[in-house]
């Protein structure tokens, strides 16, 4: 169906009629003339009432025109058949460490050695793109937390912006407490702008780090519980390899590059909320957890909806142009044949 956005432009179609009959025409120039008594000889037979015929053609055409010109006007828009929005009613924020040690190269990528981030960013992209009615959202926290993305359906701007997070940008060092903090903070401001009903499974927190909280204002279990009285649940992913083979003036040597890692913490923290904790050693392991992080029960709820629009005022516009073209092209033909 045709739709017109700006309705009341219509108002304007009887104008130029209203003009033709109320205003005053313009007095015509007098100037020197020749009378003769017989000027109808100087008429070929037959083009005695083509002037009327040419008149009545323009004001056709200038008509058409100008109707053409008020329906531009009014920014026709088709509006296709709607279409069904799946939505899920989850509420998904990823949280991710930037921290100095998320630079350490013990993952593997097509037979090729990259840091942590570069996986997390390899692995994550696949579990956005799968995340179809979920609101997602990013934070980024190292020294301190931001909120890169806060939530919203469009998945490739929160795979955009994951992929330009760099080491260090927030810091060197991990305040896993201020990074649950933030998620719970934007949450609340959720709920305050929003008439909905959340429940515990709507909310979701997966936070990814390969340390210990070094710094920050808030403690990551004193978050944890004010996460759990506010319905939140966090999924925590402890990130690194167990053992690394590095170079050293003695030769090569096994070291634990995830010594500093703290699994009891991130334990803890996912039980109070009533998430759970996982391990990645590798990019197969942590490839596989956001897996089962995928396969989390969605909340039902209405199905939303959209019809398509499509502009259409290039078309009547289109079309004016064309009849005043052709107003113009008349004029000078009758020019040309008079003179």
């Amino acid at each position: 169906m045709i739709e017109f956005q700006w309705l009341w432009v219509f108002v304007a179609l009887p104008l130029p009629i209203l003009v033709y009959y109320f205003v005053p025409a313009a007095a015509a120039k007098r100037g020197a003339a020749l009378k003769v008594p017989f000027i109808k000889d100087f008429h070929a037979p037959g083009e005695i009432s083509s002037p009327k015929r040419r008149n009545l053609l323009v004001k056709t055409l200038g008509l058409l025109a100008w109707c053409l010109l008020i329906v531009a006007t009014a920014r026709p828009l088709w509006l296709g058949e709607a279409i069904e929005l799946p939505v899920s009613g989850r509420d998904l924020l990823l949280a991710v460490d930037l921290s100095g040690s998320m630079e350490v190269e013990d993952f593997v990528i097509k037979n090729r050695s990259v840091d942590r981030l570069t996986a997390t960013k390899f692995v994550a992209s696949d579990f956005i793109d799968r995340r179809v009615g979920d609101r997602l959202g990013l934070i980024l926290f190292g020294r301190q937390a931001y909120l890169q993305t806060p939530l919203t359906f469009d998945r490739e701007t929160v795979k955009t912006l994951l992929h330009e997070s760099v080491i260090g940008l927030a810091g060197r060092e991990t305040a896993i407490g201020d990074a649950i903090g933030l998620a719970i903070k934007r949450f609340r401001n959720i709920n305050k702008d929003s008439d909905e009903t959340h429940t515990q499974a709507d909310k979701i927190l997966i936070l990814l780090t390969d340390g210990a909280n070094t710094a920050g204002e808030i403690e990551p279990l004193k978050a944890a519980n004010i996460a759990a009285q506010e319905g939140l649940k966090i999924y925590t992913i402890g990130m690194g390899a167990d053992k690394m083979n590095v170079q050293s003036f003695f030769g090569t040597r096994s070291v634990n590059p995830s010594k500093d890692l703290d699994e009891e913490t991130l334990t803890k923290v996912a039980e109070l909320t009533g998430g759970k904790y996982f391990r990645a050693k590798d990019t197969k392991g942590l490839d596989a957890i956001y897996k089962i992080l995928d396969e989390l029960e969605p909340i039902v709820q209405e199905s939303q909806s959209f019809r398509p629009k499509k502009s259409l005022y290039p078309w009547p516009l289109g079309f004016a142009l064309v009849a005043a073209c052709l107003i113009l092209l008349h004029n000078t033909l009758r020019l040309y044949r008079s003179s």
